[in-house]
Formats: C-alpha cells, sequence, structure tokens
C-alpha cells in the first residue's frame, strides 16, 4: 500500500501538467481525454467485481498492477493523440477497479477489529504516500527539468511493480465457508450476482449514506483553493497548506484515532455516523466563514486551518469504520461484487462534484458548504437507522480480534506448514 502510494503521489497532484509534459499535447486535449476516460473506466467496476469473486481478489489485484504499471510505462511513448487516449483508457480502467479490489482484499486477509485496524493503516499510508510521492515529484523535476516528468512516469511504474512482488508472498489466511444468502451461490456462479447486490436494501442505503459522505471529500479539491481564491482573497500557497495539514494529520494520526473511535465496544455504524457529524460541523464552520468573509487576514488564516483540521478528524473517524462495516456488510461469496457497487458512490460523488460545486458557488458562496451540512447530516441519521436491518456481526465491532482455526483434518493425512498472519 505504502508503495503504491507514494508511485500514485508523483503524478496524481499535478497530473494535468504531468501528461501534458510527457505527451506533449495540450492542457484541453489532456483533460478532454482524462475526462472521458475516467467515465468509461466506471465500466471496470462490475468487471472487477464479477472476476473477484470468480478468481480472488489477490489474483484480481497482480492484475491490476500489472495493467497500472504497463500504462505509466508507455505514457512516454504515447505522444500522438489515439495512442494517449487507449493508454491513458486502460489506465483508468485499472485505477477505478482498484480500490474495490482492495476493499475486497482486505476483507479476505483481515477480520473482526483487524479489519478496522487494516483499514486505517491503509488511509493513513495513502495520505503518507501521497505526499511523499508530490516531493519526490517535485524534486526530480527540479533536478532533470522537462525530463523529470518523463522519470516520474518511469519511477511510478516500477512502483507498480514493487508492490506485484511484495503482494505476490502475502497469502489470505484460511477462513471457513461463508454463510451466504440463499441466492448467493447461484449468483457466484455467474448469473444474476448484480441483481442479489442490488436486491439488498440495506447494502443499497449504505451505499447511499457513503455517496452523500462523499461529496464531502471532494470538498477538499474542488471547494477549498475556490473559498481561498474567492471569498477569501488568500493566496494560493493557502490552499497547499491545506492540504498539506490534511495530508499529515491523517498520516500522522489516522491510525489513532481510529484506535480512540474503537474503545468501549463502538459499533461501526455509530462511530461512521460521527465521522459524519464532525465532516458537518465543519462544513458549518467554512459556510460561516465563507459568508462573513473576515478582513483580517490572520484571522481567516487561523480559522481555515482549524476548520481543516475540524474536517480531517472527521475523515479519520468516519472512513475505516464505514469501509470495514461495507466489506463486513458484504457476503464473502459475493464481495467482490457488493464492493464494485459501493465503489461506485466514491466514483459518482468525484464526477458531480465539481460541476455541482462550481455551480452553487457561483450562485452564492456559502451555498455549497450549506449542501455538504444537509447532506453528512443525513448521511448520519441514514447510517443510525440502517444499524437495525444490517448484519449484526457487520455492525457490532469485536473487542479482540477474531482467530480463524482451519478445520480438522483426518489424523492419516500430514499436517500443513503454519501460515504465519500478515
Amino acid at each position: 500500500m505504502a508503495v503504491d502510494a507514494v508511485g500514485s503521489g508523483m503524478y496524481i497532484p499535478f497530473s494535468l501538467v504531468f501528461f501534458h509534459h510527457i505527451t506533449g499535447l495540450s492542457f484541453a486535449v489532456v483533460g478532454a481525454v482524462l475526462t472521458t476516460v475516467g467515465l468509461v473506466g466506471m465500466a471496470a467496476l462490475p468487471l472487477a467485481g464479477a472476476a473477484v469473486d470468480r478468481y480472488g481478489a489477490r489474483r484480481v489485484q497482480l492484475v491490476l498492477y500489472g495493467v497500472r504499471g504497463a500504462g505509466f510505462a508507455l505514457y512516454p511513448f504515447a505522444t500522438a493523440l489515439p495512442a494517449f487516449a487507449a493508454v491513458a483508457l486502460g489506465t483508468a480502467f485499472g485505477d477505478r477497479a482498484f480500490p474495490a479490489v482492495q476493499q475486497s482484499w482486505i476483507g479476505e486477509v483481515a477480520a473482526g477489529a483487524d479489519r478496522d485496524r487494516l483499514q486505517a493503516a491503509a488511509r493513513a499510508l495513502r495520505n503518507g504516500g501521497l505526499g511523499a510521492g508530490a516531493l519526490l515529484a517535485s524534486l526530480v523535476v527540479t533536478l532533470a527539468g522537462d525530463r523529470g516528468f518523463v522519470a516520474a512516469a518511469w519511477l511510478n511504474a516500477a512502483s507498480f511493480g514493487v508492490a506485484w512482488l511484495l503482494m505476490r508472498r502475502v497469502q489470505a489466511p484460511a477462513r471457513p465457508a461463508a454463510q451466504a444468502a440463499p441466492a448467493a451461490p447461484k449468483a457466484a456462479g455467474g448469473r444474476g450476482g448484480y441483481r442479489v447486490v442490488f436486491a439488498d436494501r440495506p447494502f443499497l442505503g449504505l451505499t447511499s449514506a457513503n455517496f452523500l459522505i462523499a461529496l464531502g471529500y471532494s470538498a477538499l479539491a474542488v471547494l477549498f483553493p475556490l473559498l481561498i481564491a474567492g471569498s477569501l482573497h488568500g493566496p494560493q500557497s493557502l490552499t497547499g497548506a491545506a492540504f498539506t495539514v490534511n495530508t499529515v494529520l491523517c498520516a500522522v494520526g489516522g491510525v489513532h484515532v481510529a484506535r480512540l473511535s474503537r474503545r468501549g465496544g463502538a459499533r461501526r455504524t455509530r462511530s461512521a455516523a460521527l465521522g459524519a457529524v464532525l465532516f458537518a460541523a465543519a462544513f458549518a464552520g467554512l459556510a460561516v466563514l465563507a459568508a462573513v468573509r473576515p478582513h483580517a487576514g490572520w484571522v481567516a488564516v487561523a480559522l481555515l486551518l482549524a476548520l481543516v483540521t475540524l474536517y480531517t478528524v472527521a475523515e479519520t473517524v468516519h472512513n475505516p469504520a464505514a469501509s470495514s462495516l461495507a466489506v463486513a456488510a458484504a457476503p464473502e461469496v459475493l464481495r467482490g461484487r457488493y464492493m464494485a457497487a459501493y465503489q461506485l458512490s466514491w466514483s459518482l460523488a468525484s464526477i458531480l462534484a465539481p460541476s455541482l460545486f462550481t455551480a452553487l458557488t457561483a450562485a452564492g458562496a456559502a451555498l455549497p458548504w450549506l449542501l455538504l451540512v444537509g447532506t453528512t447530516l443525513s448521511a448520519a441519521a441514514l447510517l443510525l437507522r440502517l444499524e437495525r436491518v444490517l448484519p449484526p456481526e457487520a455492525v457490532a465491532l469485536p473487542t479482540r480480534p477474531r482467530t480463524w482455526h482451519p478445520s480438522p483434518r483426518p489424523t492419516n493425512q500430514p499436517s500443513p506448514k503454519p501460515v504465519p498472519h500478515t
């Protein structure tokens, strides 16, 4: 996870500039191609979910590492528009599908409270790796000029190769057979799999709640720059400071905050709802900041950074609990399809947020923040209501990690070699 995040951090913060330099195409063309292939790449989600249920998350994850690594290795040679579009489409398929496959893989390698710990660690590693990758890319470009962008592309490709080698050594512990729903075995055979998912109304409610909160996750990339440059008339460096505060706090304090939220046998639904309420509080403060527009520069900066800190705490409380809740609520035999459906909530929110937020900002600086207050509070209420209908073993958080025991073997067969937990 850390190696993957560092590699991705070398291009995500400045993707338009990155692809403009390594392909030679204009910013407008690069932006149009990335938007188009991003939308088309969502088709990879249902395919990846079905592949996980058929072949296992580990195999599919290894394939996606290969696809993404090959894409970035080929980017410097894709200088013509058709070649760039083809490589970008293949890479977009891998990028869109990967989070759902990783969630399924986490569900296989960890259970109970260990799953929540791994989710928190994944979020912390993601943020820390993205920050480290961005710094590394900046150093490479500073030293090598425009050739540094090509070097960054190949370093990112190499990071996927290293992650592939590391993941080959990770084996899931033995698990007892999944107690799936009556319709699930037939679905796992390849027919009607997604009909089972879309008939699961509690899980669809959980996905809807995540969509409402995922809109708020997009605020850091879309709304904060608009607020700083527009209402506050602040320098663009303040946008970078907000990103830095969020990244550092998530990387350093994410695991600790998630551990505190698990104390006392807390339920995952309530931890996720608490995170949504904290998001709402941060958005309410930002709505006031956008409407009042304080003239004293240091006051505005102090308030903004305080609200970014609250926003980050909400993220560290909500994300591990919500992710573990979704993984645990999915029947094991159809976990890949369930995670693909859940990931659609993140993808749709990231696609909808830019146009929605910019339109609302044009009508009133505080309007997008007020919308997010409403969506996050609605999501919190929905999560608490779903607590009664979601599987009890998904809602309840074990105070101790569960230990899986291998099934009894006949005495005339040799015992398998012990496999250490990773």
